[in-house]
């Protein structure tokens, strides 16, 4: 099987989601500043599911057995808590050694004051293995490279061919105005057209922004800086989500990751815009076979573009003494060696896009059953790529205000204000204009 990632990526910064999916809390305490575990180094991620704790800690286990002077050790951290938690961390000194980050949060965490520069293992990374650009566009700032890339995410429509085919549709949408008519005529007998989230969460900030690139509004600043999101463009996105929330489950306003796709496989719903979790649990969960999973690029309004959601997901250090720091990157340096790094992805497959052409080929990653079965969907993930983008950091920019704006859901809470509280979507835009100048001010 061949699986092709475009040449000439010209994006500025690619971006999941997860990014990333939501992490749940579990971990306790860092160990990077002066309450460090003698001979260990702790490692906090967000990425909380148990398959994917269980494979990382497999590739754990493998990098401890090599006899590394100092172990590694992860802990489990909440995305919807690790601003705080971060920030008291660092402020006790007891911050982990190694940081999972997305770039908008790296904006965040850098100005506490304990990021190391990694350019050196970057540098050597790229030498070895040739990092794709647009993955370590958003983690340079002046001439520094503050986290290391490890695994990209981008999202998708996915759509349930068997409910596609008993509503008698035969395609799946392209535009927003057949997106919007398909989910209508699949909204029937109790079951939702589209599951989407609409909670004050990361989950609904993604999908609103990968709609806002596809209707040319992805940009939240102006060329000087200041905030620029209050725009027809922007209005007529969040009018269009509006009208899509009629069709999508009534308990939506709580809404996060896990319940779309709960929806999704349960055939609840018969489409969902979410990352490439969607594959590996899909025919267990679904009672489906893996063709009856659709995938598509994200609909566009007439005369927009194509546009998701990218995160290069990267590694923080996050170690003051030296000789710790030397050791994550010594990890990190070995993590994306080829015959490491391909478990490593597989930790959630299709979800965690290589971003090395050496990885690109990793054979336990090309094997991996879930890659192979849906070798089409991987294939387009890794094309939607190509018009990927994250707020902050679109035509080059790199601002350093972003991660205020992110911590506090803005975008997630302008889907609430207009889709809860049925206000006028040009008026929710302007009060989120006004919440995100006044977060880059303090």
């Amino acid at each position: 099987m061949q699986l092709r990632w475009a040449k000439g990526f010209t994006v500025a910064v690619l971006a999941a989601s997860v990014a990333a999916t939501a992490g749940c809390g579990g971990g306790t305490g860092g160990t990077g500043g002066s309450g460090a575990k003698s001979g260990t180094l702790t490692l906090w991620h967000m990425e909380q599911p148990p398959n994917r704790v269980k494979a990382f800690q497999a590739v754990i286990d493998r990098y401890n057995a090599t006899n590394p002077p100092l172990k590694v050790e992860q802990q489990v951290q909440d995305w919807n808590q690790i601003y705080t938690k971060i920030a008291g961390a660092v402020q006790s000194q007891t911050q982990p050694d190694i940081l999972f980050t997305i770039p908008d949060f790296t904006t965040y965490v850098r100005p506490l004051g304990a990021v190391q520069p990694v350019t050196d293992v970057v540098k050597q990374a790229d030498a070895e293995h040739h990092l794709i650009a647009a993955a370590k566009a958003p983690y340079l700032d002046k001439g520094q490279y503050w986290a290391v890339p490890l695994y990209g995410m981008v999202q998708m429509l996915w759509y349930r061919k068997d409910l596609f085919a008993k509503a008698g549709i035969n395609k799946a949408p392209q535009t927003w105005d057949e997106l919007e008519a398909d989910a209508k005529a699949l909204t029937k007998d109790g079951r939702s057209g589209i599951a989407l989230p609409a909670g004050k969460n990361l989950a609904t900030d993604q999908v609103l922004y990968s709609l806002m690139l596809t209707n040319g509004a992805g940009q939240f600043f102006s060329k000087d800086g200041s905030v620029a999101l209050n725009q027809d463009k922007t209005a007529e996105t969040v009018a269009f989500y509006k009208r899509l929330m009629q069709y999508s489950p009534k308990d939506s306003a709580n809404y996060s990751w896990g319940e779309p796709q709960a929806a999704f496989n349960s055939g609840a719903a018969a489409m969902a815009i979410e990352k490439g979790q969607y594959l590996a649990p899909f025919e267990a969960e679904s009672g489906r076979p893996a063709s009856d999973l659709g995938c598509a690029f994200i609909p566009k309004p007439a005369g927009g573009q194509d546009g998701s959601i990218y995160y290069s997901n990267a590694a923080m250090v996050m170690s003051k003494d030296s000789t710790r720091a030397a050791a994550a990157k010594a990890f990190l340096t070995w993590l994306l060696k080829p015959e490491n790094y391909g478990d490593f992805l597989d930790a959630e497959p299709g979800l965690f896009l290589p971003l090395t052409e050496d990885g690109m080929k990793a054979s336990s990653w090309v094997s991996n059953p879930v890659i192979k079965k849906y070798a089409g969907c991987v294939n387009a993930m890794l094309e939607q790529s190509k018009s990927g983008a994250l707020f902050g950091f679109t035509n080059g920019q790199y601002n350093e205000s972003i991660g205020k704006i992110s911590g506090q859901n803005v975008l997630a809470q302008v889907v609430q204000r207009a889709t809860v509280q049925g206000e006028d979507p040009k008026t929710s835009v302007a009060w989120a204009q006004t919440q995100m100048q006044q977060a880059v001010q303090k």
